[in-house]
């Protein structure tokens, strides 16, 4: 599985400043984080595991959906950007056996290529790409704090204008 230690070796060897954080306590989901690290939710993401039936080949695939920790877009619109018939939240098998990452705690960073990837324009919008956020590790006690500018390049993310709901 993947950890703190496989996202930290990969952000060295990429020269990229970060910060591995000690949790107080175990979260169980990412939409934990802001209250684990005592800061707004804006400041902290989280990824979406998304399973997806193709809609012109009828082939299941996985997709990832970046957001504001604790937010629950509306999916219609990442249905549509991804040429998906149907689109729901992926089960935690199929997480954990095409991410390598533990289903609630997915990190952004380092997935396979094959998994799209999307990213809430509105995050983009609203946080500096300077600032700092935050995101899983894939472990419980430990979160990753980095620019939002490096999680959207080295993510590879394409921005998607979401409606989300709190």
């Amino acid at each position: 599985m993947k950890n703190a230690l496989t996202i930290h070796r990969a952000l060295l060897a990429r020269e990229t400043v970060h910060e591995i954080v000690r949790l107080r306590h175990p979260v169980t989901s990412a939409d934990e984080l802001p209250r684990a690290l005592d800061l707004p939710p804006d400041r902290c993401l989280a990824t979406r595991m998304l399973d997806c039936l193709d809609d012109l080949r009828g082939e299941r695939f996985l997709a990832a959906l970046v957001v504001t920790a604790g937010t629950r877009p509306d999916l219609g619109p990442v249905r549509a950007a991804l040429g998906a018939r149907v689109i729901r939240p992926a089960g935690p098998a199929l997480v954990n056996s095409v991410t390598d990452y533990h289903a609630d705690l997915v990190c952004p960073l380092l997935l396979p290529a094959t998994v799209p990837m999307l990213i809430d324009q509105s995050d983009l919008d609203r946080v500096r790409p300077e600032e700092v956020v935050y995101t899983a590790t894939g472990e419980p006690r430990i979160a990753v704090g980095l620019r939002l500018a490096d999680v959207y390049e080295m993510s590879g993310a394409k921005p998607i204008g979401l409606s989300s709901a709190r």
